[in-house]
């Protein structure tokens, strides 16, 4: 079994896991008298891939930030798992299984990629000074580092960049730091990501790689977010679709009928498609 997939049995099965692990009602934001996020409402269905689109200034990263705990909402909620998120700081949000990427990949760059990867698992047992002084808690330890690390390097493995893991991170590409910014958000064992452009600044290359492996990771069980400008990437390689203007819903449904609505065609593409 690879690593991948014996995250995904791990963080995806359960009894207490809804249809719709995120869901999104009524959230309101405002900026200085500007409406960012004005009543956003959506769901996403477990195991799909959404893209959400929008033109520019349509409340997208907003809605974002306020669904990973960055902002708070005026009004509205946010539910994760059947459990009110709505405000709560972003890392219990991101404990809870919810994690992002953002568009600009936000790697430590003095340090190698491995190390990168090696800060992201939760509740590392050496965090805990007295386990590094008990006898046989350092034992866990040292177990516990162990299969972290194996499972650090069969994610980069997976990315197809362990050939960097001795690299410093500020050494990479564009590409490849969003590479490991995704191997990295997986080692946190999420239930879902929310990626934030992540075909951003990527080349032909590379966003192929990227794209064959969100879908290797959906196959799997996982659950994707997507917020992206490159409207034909979303409607090519998303089940559904949700469209935002003015901080509002615009439409939602499958892509051939997402990019048909005359809507969309106005208010996003400029009346062409």
């Amino acid at each position: 079994m690879s690593d991948t997939e014996q995250v995904a049995q791990t963080t995806v099965s359960g009894p207490d896991l809804t249809e719709y692990p995120l869901e999104v009602e009524g959230l309101y934001k405002s900026f200085g008298g500007i409406q960012a996020v004005n009543g956003a409402t959506f769901k996403v269905e477990r195991g799909t891939m959404t893209g959400l689109i929008g033109p520019n200034g349509a409340g997208k990263s907003t809605t974002f930030n306020l669904i990973m705990g960055t902002h708070k909402p005026d009004a509205g909620t946010v539910q994760f798992n059947g459990h009110n998120i709505t405000g709560h700081p972003a890392h219990e949000i991101a404990n809870s299984g919810l994690v992002r990427t953002f568009q600009i990949a936000r790697e430590l760059a003095d340090m190698t990629v491995l190390e990168n990867m090696m800060l992201a698992p939760k509740h590392q047992k050496g965090e805990a000074l007295w386990r590094s002084v008990v006898p046989f808690a350092r034992n866990d330890v040292v177990m516990q580092e162990q299969e972290l690390l194996d499972r650090a390097w069969g994610m980069l493995e997976f990315f197809e960049i362990d050939h960097l893991a001795e690299e410093y991170a500020g050494n990479l590409s564009g590409g490849q730091r969003k590479l490991l910014e995704m191997a990295r958000a997986l080692l946190t064992d999420p239930d879902m990501l929310l990626l934030d452009e992540p075909f951003a600044g990527v080349n032909p290359s590379l966003e192929k790689r990227l794209l064959k492996h969100i879908h290797e990771l959906r196959e799997e069980g996982y659950t994707f977010l997507i917020v992206e400008h490159d409207i034909d990437l979303i409607m090519n390689n998303t089940s559904h679709v949700i469209v935002m203007h003015q901080g509002k819903v615009l439409t939602e449904g499958p892509p051939q009928e997402v990019k048909a609505n005359e809507d969309v065609i106005e208010a996003y593409l400029g009346g062409t498609v």
